[in-house]
């Protein structure tokens, strides 16, 4: 029954993707948000629809609590990073997988994460 629940929330998932709100950023919005990306130190990937950034924190406790925040918020988005951590380092990549690339999903969970990362 569970599973049945989250493969009909994926197949909802992947159809409201194609629909609307999911869908991956018009070239407006792009060369629109990319810049404030940019200026956020967030890169574009190479070879892939997706923005990148390092986060680098005075020990592990202090990366932890900020991964921590990200997972939760994350969660609630249901909407959830690639990353890599390893002592103070925590590298993020972003991209709406449902849709093959950049979305506002993106641009609203890298804005937490940047305002997560100076808690």
């Amino acid at each position: 029954n569970v599973l049945r629940r989250r493969a009909a929330g994926r197949f909802l998932r992947s159809f409201s993707c194609r629909q609307t709100s999911f869908r991956t950023c018009f070239e407006e919005e792009r060369a629109h948000l990319l810049p404030l990306l940019r200026n956020a130190q967030w890169v574009e990937t190479v070879g892939r629809d997706a923005i990148y950034k390092e986060f680098i924190f005075k020990d592990f406790n202090q990366a932890f609590g900020f991964m921590s925040r990200v997972a939760l918020q994350a969660e609630k988005m249901d909407h959830h990073p690639e990353w890599f951590n390893v002592y103070n380092k925590v590298q993020i990549t972003l991209s709406t997988h449902d849709c093959g690339g950049l979305s506002q999903r993106d641009i609203t969970l890298a804005t937490f994460i940047d305002q997560a990362s100076l808690m």
